[in-house]
């Protein structure tokens, strides 16, 4: 709104207060309607149902979440619902997830989601989805566990790997890189944090809510004013619903995972030389086989540009890797109202690139038998040639 506000401005401002009032907001929350095709310990997998305008078409496509965080990131309101976005396209769209965290999961570590839970959903999507390959889309920690997944087993049905967001080199989070030579030098037997994350059996939600909320706290603390001067703007309130439903939605870390996450990626920055121990092997990113799409938000300070460009040198052996940098932070580059005009269709001309040709009559009966061969064969399933790995 202006200072001075237009008489048109004050209208909408009205109706904007009147609508939140009776109503209870602004923002569309209907989820996108799904239904649980496979789950286990920690996992859920869901598959969106077809939208009525569109019949699904082409290769899957997996969201995998970050842990902590809610599946709301990918369907955050209508309109800015990257769910929503896939879905009416016609794209296949599935999702795993964890449900809620409880001290009874307080000795899982990382190699529990790289090991069992991704995998599984990725052969679970794949499966579903009458055989074809599976491109994989990771928001933050969700990128990591995509990643070292892939390179972990390089059997699995991946067309393509995007990842948006994930930090490789921690030394370049502003809010991680002035404490990491205080923890260095308080050691494990100071380990204040240590112990609290073990009697507590990992990080709780409020913590977790409150780390999200720290790294944009000049938002939060703004958020009023902001919100008053956009009072005429139905879609930016909307917005700031959404984002207050996401973030009060978290979850709990659990322990172990907590510790290593602590320990090795932000004391240790251990994902910077691309390599990462799961469980008793270690894992090497040069081994991801796949192509890879790297997406970096220009304001994003939980996983800053710098943090995330780190990522490319170290998929040596990807056939193809890019790198682009979209507007947003965090989880604005993500599900933001510029997501619909830069990552959304970035991610799709990447998908409809890595897909396998589409079957010239989906009705035929033996279309099952013959996707089940789709995604076997490298070369059929990186048909585009030479890598274009974008130097910047």
């Amino acid at each position: 709104m202006d200072l001075i506000p237009k008489p048109d401005q004050v209208v909408s401002a009205a109706g904007n207060l009147a609508h939140t009032v009776f109503y209870g907001g602004l923002a569309d929350l209907r989820p996108m309607p799904r239904t649980l095709i496979d789950d286990d310990n920690l996992r859920e997998v869901y598959h969106y149902r077809p939208a009525a305008t569109a019949r699904e078409h082409g290769d899957p496509v997996l969201l995998v979440t970050p842990l902590a965080a809610p599946a709301l990131c990918y369907d955050l309101r209508r309109g800015c619902s990257l769910v929503e976005h896939l879905v009416t396209s016609g794209r296949p769209t599935y999702l795993v997830e964890y449900g809620q965290v409880s001290f009874r999961d307080r000795n899982l570590g990382m190699e529990h989601w790289i090991e069992e839970v991704v995998p599984a959903a990725i052969r679970a999507a794949s499966a579903h989805a009458g055989g074809r390959p599976v491109h994989v889309v990771g928001w933050s920690l969700g990128g990591l566990f995509s990643l070292l997944t892939a390179a972990a087993d390089p059997d699995l049905p991946i067309a393509s790997l995007a990842v948006l967001g994930s930090p490789v080199d921690v030394s370049l989070v502003p809010l991680v890189a002035p404490l990491r030579p205080l923890l260095s030098l308080a050691g494990d037997r100071g380990g204040v944090v240590t112990r609290a994350y073990r009697l507590l059996g990992g990080a709780p939600t409020p913590l977790v809510r409150w780390a999200f909320q720290l790294s944009s706290f000049h938002k939060h603390i703004t958020k009023p004013i902001a919100k008053a001067t956009h009072y005429d703007d139905a879609d930016y309130l909307a917005q700031l619903e959404a984002v207050d439903r996401f973030t009060a939605a978290m979850t709990a870390y659990p322990g172990r995972t907590f510790g290593q996450l602590y320990h090795r990626f932000v004391k240790g920055n251990a994902l910077v030389g691309g390599r990462f121990e799961v469980g008793d092997r270690e894992v090497s990113l040069s081994d991801v086989r796949v192509p890879v799409l790297v997406f970096a938000g220009a304001n994003d300070t939980i996983a800053p540009v710098g943090a995330v460009k780190a990522l490319v040198p170290l998929l040596s052996g990807s056939p193809d890797v890019r790198f682009e940098i979209v507007p947003g932070g965090h989880l604005g580059m993500l599900t933001g109202r510029a997501a619909r005009t830069s990552t959304w269709p970035a991610l799709d001309a990447w998908i409809g690139e890595w897909s396998a040709p589409l079957d010239p009559d989906p009705g035929a009966a033996d279309a099952a038998s013959d996707r089940s061969t789709i995604g076997t064969s490298k070369r059929r399933r990186h048909r585009s040639g030479a890598s274009r790995a974008l130097a910047r």
